[in-house]
């Protein structure tokens, strides 16, 4: 995308980057209600409107900054879906597979969007095949990312709740302490090139599959 202008990038990019943050949260909140937790129900948070759990900076600033400075890695967060384990019979267990249900929402995201890259690429008129490839390919890769990001065992993102799940319950505590410096421990990796190091050749490998799926 790099013959696109910035306004042609924020335009390919807007779309995918709010849908696959917005589904990836609903996932969350959906989950929980299938096992008894209807808190997100209650406050409005099953909801594809994006406005209900957009993130100042997780959602707008932090992938603006990243569309404009061009580090080929795009991500972001929304409002976290509040779940209440109190309403699980089994919370460990539960709150695991509701950890799971984000990454696994982006997954099947990738593979909407590389249906989409197929449709563009079978078209013959440039001015709907290319705005579909593009948006296609953006769509496959901020879901991607999602879904990988997610599923570090860091606090608290999805694999650090997946990961608790196996825990002791001494453990668990323990572990869960150190989600006051979840947020800092991931912009350090992001700006210092760690993410990127961590993240390269599984991304590189699943964008290929899926690039593949697409057509590409």
């Amino acid at each position: 995308m790099d013959e696109l202008t910035l306004i042609q990038r924020i335009a390919v990019w807007i779309l995918p980057v709010v849908f696959a943050i917005t589904v990836h949260e609903v996932a969350h909140g959906w989950v929980a209600k299938k096992y008894g937790d209807n808190t997100a129900s209650m406050l409005g948070r099953l909801t594809l409107n994006p406005l209900k759990h957009m993130d100042l900076f997780g959602t707008l600033i932090i992938p603006g900054l990243l569309l404009i400075s061009g580090t080929g890695l795009i991500f972001g967060w929304a409002k976290p879906v509040p779940v209440d384990p109190r309403y699980f019979k089994n919370p460990k267990k539960a709150m695991a597979v509701v950890a799971v249900a984000g990454p696994v929402s982006n997954v099947l995201m990738a593979i909407a969007w590389a249906m989409v890259v197929r449709i563009g690429v079978s078209l013959e008129t440039e001015a709907v095949s290319l705005p579909l490839i593009y948006s296609g390919i953006a769509g496959i890769s901020i879901n991607l990312v999602l879904a990988l990001i997610n599923l570090l065992p860091i606090p608290p993102l999805d694999g650090s709740r997946i990961l608790t799940g196996f825990l002791s319950p001494k453990w668990a505590w323990r572990y869960s302490k150190l989600e006051r410096f979840g947020l800092i421990f991931m912009l350090a990796l992001l700006w210092s090139g760690g993410l990127s190091y961590i993240l390269g050749y599984p991304m590189y490998y699943a964008q290929q599959l899926f690039f593949s799926l697409a057509g590409l």
